[in-house]
């Protein structure tokens, strides 16, 4: 290949980028834009020249290099909820809002979709991809030997998927550290005098659920604890509800509780006094995620607190790093901290 001539003074255009590539108009458009018709060694060497020249095409050359949607300015988000239940969790809405900070920082979009399960999810990414609809998406709630990973990695969707690397296989994750965050709660109940904990959990399939259980038994064995008690629940107010109220009617009623998120303890707050029980007298209760409802009760709610809103912002600039092939990393985020409040306290009575 010869030479490519010395780049012009003033803005760089897309012809200046073929050329230094040796490639067409259109190949930089589809190596750049992630779609399929150039090799890999050629989209490599054409990134090169966009990296080296600094080429930053401009919104309206973006938008009309995507379907009549507008895919290379839309990314996908399917969550397997009911509307109704979603729209009553904190932590979508806290997540959700930290990716459309990065979108409008981009000026890009959210295509967001609710669906009944993974195969269904699987199908609308599949949909959005080869219509051209999308330019990437965000993986949530991802299970144990998820068919989505292997599935949706087959068909070359550039995602990141929100859970630890043992669970996502070849795609770019971003994880919280659950092992350290229950290890933390736990430790931190043992302090206080706790020795019957138990917990309340979401989905039995849930990867993080999985890690979170298995963090939870290896703890209080290392404690020297009671066998901890772990329910699993669909993460709403009512099972989280009818969980506790198993746990605190059972004969061997736990003195600590800790929630996989806020909406359910905040149920259990609500069953306590029900059941004519002190909070946290006669049992404590820790909640995950710590949204404002956890400083709005009464006790307040002591939390595992996690930045959701960061979490989502960096999921996202995570993902434009894959689409625009950067920074194809993992990588953790900001480990949820402990926050003590009015719910947690030393058991009225030594338990044992």
């Amino acid at each position: 290949m010869s030479e490519a001539p010395a780049r012009r003074p003033g803005r760089v255009t897309i012809n200046d980028v073929a050329a230094r590539a040796g490639v067409s108009r259109g190949a930089v458009s589809l190596a750049f834009n992630n779609r399929p018709g150039v090799s890999e060694a050629t989209r490599e060497r054409i990134m090169a020249a966009v990296t080296e020249l600094g080429w930053v095409p401009s919104q309206t050359a973006i938008k009309l290099s995507g379907s009549a949607t507008g895919a290379a300015d839309t990314i996908g988000l399917v969550i397997a909820r009911p509307a109704r239940q979603l729209g009553l969790e904190p932590f979508y809405m806290e997540f959700i809002s930290g990716v459309e900070s990065v979108l409008e920082e981009h000026r890009c979009s959210l295509l967001l979709h609710l669906v009944r399960d993974v195969a269904q999810e699987t199908a609308v990414h599949r949909e959005w991809w080869q219509s051209r609809r999308i330019a990437g998406s965000i993986l949530v709630d991802i299970q144990q030997n998820d068919p989505r990973v292997t599935e949706l990695a087959a068909m070359g969707l550039p995602a990141v998927a929100v859970g630890h690397p043992s669970l996502t296989g070849g795609f770019t994750s971003v994880w919280t550290d659950d092992e350290a965050a229950v290890h933390e709660a736990v430790r931190y109940l043992a302090a206080l005098g706790h020795r019957r904990i138990a917990r309340v959990g979401g989905h039995a399939s849930l990867g993080h659920t999985i890690i979170r259980t298995a963090a939870l038994n290896t703890i209080v064995a290392e404690l020297g604890l009671e066998p901890a008690r772990s329910v699993t629940t669909d993460y709403s107010g009512e099972q989280g509800a009818r969980a506790t109220r198993s746990l605190l009617a059972s004969p061997h009623r736990p003195t600590a509780i800790v929630y996989d998120n806020d909406i359910m303890a905040v149920a259990g707050l609500s069953v306590a006094a029900e059941m004519g029980l002190s909070v946290p007298r006669d049992v404590s209760l820790i909640a995950w995620d710590d949204s404002q409802l956890c400083q709005l009760t009464h006790p307040t709610l002591s939390a595992m607190s996690h930045d959701v809103f960061g979490f989502g912002a960096d999921v996202t600039r995570r993902l434009f790093d894959v689409v625009h092939r950067r920074d194809l990393s993992s990588g953790p985020a900001a480990p949820p901290v402990l926050l003590p409040r009015g719910s947690s306290a030393p058991p009225q009575e030594p338990t044992g």
